[in-house]
């Protein structure tokens, strides 16, 4: 593809320069032929070629970040969890023992 995009840019800048070297022609008729005729075209072209490269670019950095989103789950899963400071298997809030009587408000 690219050899093609170098040979039809190597054809338009032979015309903008036969247009530029004629007596009838000017820079600006020059400038305009090569914009018009060469690098639009072929920047769509390239555009459109250039699509299924960018999809399989894409879809392989999804599956990089899948695959390290993956991995730090798994990491994040092995790991043992720590023993929290409340983890005595009681309700917040309430007597340790039964021998002790809560405190209550007076009426």
């Amino acid at each position: 593809m690219y050899l093609i995009v170098i040979a039809w840019f190597y054809v338009t800048a032979m015309m903008a320069v036969a247009e530029a070297t004629s007596p009838q022609g000017s820079m600006l008729g020059a400038l305009i032929t090569f914009a018009l005729y060469g690098m639009l075209p072929m920047g769509i072209l390239v555009y459109i070629f250039g699509t299924p490269e960018r999809k399989r670019k894409l879809k392989a950095r999804r599956q990089a970040q899948q695959r390290a989103y993956d991995e730090a789950r798994s990491a994040q899963t092995a790991a043992p969890d720590s023993v929290l400071p409340d983890a005595g298997g009681h309700a917040p809030g309430t007597t340790q023992h039964t021998s002790i009587a809560p405190v209550r408000e007076k009426p």
